[in-house]
Order: structure tokens, then C-alpha cells, then sequence
């Protein structure tokens, strides 16, 4: 595999788990330095001692505090010298009826999903405007776009968040940094499937819900990882303000 991340300084937050864990190991091979944020509450997809601190750091906390996102780009810094990209993955799942929606759930869905994206986006863009420019990817969801019941309180936070990355790219581009989406659908991930075992029949839970995917299957974390790798890459240079679907064409039926 090509290194086209060479020299490179990443930030990927919910780095350890799922997607994330997906995402920093291909920017690992491809040959950068990633500093993963994580609550560090969950046993890592990621055999993180593989690589060694010379190619990945790790930096706890919770990303609805200022410190997080501060502490991440001051590492970023501090040890590569520059930051190249971060990746906005980390999020609060949330699952309940709208209208019983306790106050305080919803204040925490969004202080994690949406205010700690907007953290994190502030330091990192204060550091890369002061480069020259960089790369910022959030991740949203198919539910930014779509209407499922049960799911209203998490779909309006990605919602929000495909509205700040639509907004930030036009206002940061005259800095050289872009700024994009990758929303995607049911994906191959630990959380979803402690979501379908949670279901009185997983296995016709899961037919269910593929059935509803054009192409019939969920996707892989690797596909969701490879979309926002090109994202960050050289080959996107002229895309800010994008948000791609990799949802198996959910959100175009």
C-alpha cells in the first residue's frame, strides 16, 4: 500500500472503536501519525501497542469538555509538529420516543455530538489556519437526512453537524482548509450489533433492516474508513462543503 499519508499528523476522535478504529488504522498504514481521542471506557477494537508511540498517541477524555479537543491538538503539535486532518467520529448513540425524551439526555446527546465537534473543529482550524491549511471530516449519519422513529434526538445532532461542516467549509476555505462529510448507514460495527442482539430476533432484525439498503447488506467500517481516507487525501483537494452517503443508496430510495 502507497503512503500518501507520509509525515502527516491526523486527529481521530472515537479512534479506538468501530469506524474510528477502522479509520486510524488505515492512516497508519498509509503511513501517518494519528492521535486518538477516546473516553477510554470500552476494551479498543485497536491493538493500539502494535504500532508504537512513535506512530500513534492517545489522548482521554470526554469531547463535550473544552480540554479534550484542546489537549488533542496541543499533542498533535507538540509531537508532529503540525496537524494535517482530524476526523470528528466520536458520538453519543441515543434510542428512545421523542416526546419522553428526558431534558437532560438530549442536552448530552448534543454536547457530545455537536458541541464537541464544534470544539474540537475551533482548535484544530485555529492550528491549521495558522499552517496554511489541513483537512476536517465529520462524521454524520443517514439520519441527518432521514426520519426514523426512535432515532429524532441523534438524527437532529448529525443534522446540526452536516449544517456546521456546510457552513464551516465556506467560511474556512479562504484559509486553505476544507472541511466535509461522510454520513453513513447500518454499518458493521460493534454497536450495531449489540443493537441487533438487543432485539427480541436479531437474525430477522437484521434481514429487516437490510432489505430497506438498496444494495441489501450493511456496510463494512472499512468502506466507511476508505471514503473518508480520500476525503482527507491530495485526490480531494478541489471537495469542501461534501457530504457522501455510504449507506448502500438508503438515503436515495
Amino acid at each position: 500500500m502507497s503512503e500518501r499519508f507520509a509525515d502527516r499528523t491526523m486527529i481521530v476522535t472515537g479512534g479506538s472503536y468501530g469506524i474510528g478504529a477502522a479509520v486510524t488504522e488505515l492512516f497508519l498504514r498509509e503511513g501517518a501519525r494519528v492521535v486518538v481521542v477516546a473516553r477510554g471506557t470500552r476494551e479498543p477494537d485497536l491493538a493500539l501497542e502494535n504500532w508504537g508511540p512513535d506512530r500513534v498517541r492517545c489522548v482521554a477524555g470526554d469531547l463535550s469538555e473544552p480540554k479534550t479537543s484542546a489537549d488533542a491538538v496541543r499533542c498533535a503539535l507538540d509531537w508532529g509538529g503540525r496537524l494535517d486532518a482530524v476526523v470528528n467520529n466520536a458520538a453519543m448513540d441515543y434510542t428512545g420516543d421523542l416526546l419522553a425524551a428526558p431534558f437532560e439526555d438530549v442536552q448530552r446527546v448534543f454536547a457530545v455530538n455537536v458541541f464537541g465537534v464544534i470544539l474540537m473543529l475551533q482548535h484544530a482550524a485555529n492550528a491549521m489556519k495558522a499552517r496554511g491549511g489541513g483537512s476536517i471530516v465529520n462524521v454524520t449519519s443517514r439520519l441527518a437526512v432521514s426520519g426514523v422513529p426512535t432515532m429524532v434526538v441523534y438524527g437532529a445532532s448529525k443534522g446540526a453537524v452536516l449544517s456546521l461542516t456546510r457552513g464551516a467549509a465556506v467560511e474556512l476555505a479562504p484559509f486553505g482548509i476544507r472541511v466535509n462529510a461522510v454520513a453513513p448507514g447500518l454499518t458493521e460495527t460493534p454497536l450495531v450489533t449489540a443493537w441487533l442482539n438487543r432485539q427480541d430476533d436479531p437474525a430477522a432484525t437484521r434481514r429487516e433492516a437490510a432489505a430497506l439498503i438498496p444494495q441489501g447488506r450493511f456496510a463494512t467500517s472499512e468502506e466507511v474508513a476508505s471514503t473518508i481516507a480520500f476525503l482527507v487525501s491530495d485526490e480531494a483537494a478541489h471537495i469542501t462543503g461534501a457530504s457522501i452517503a455510504v449507506d448502500g443508496g438508503f438515503t436515495a430510495a
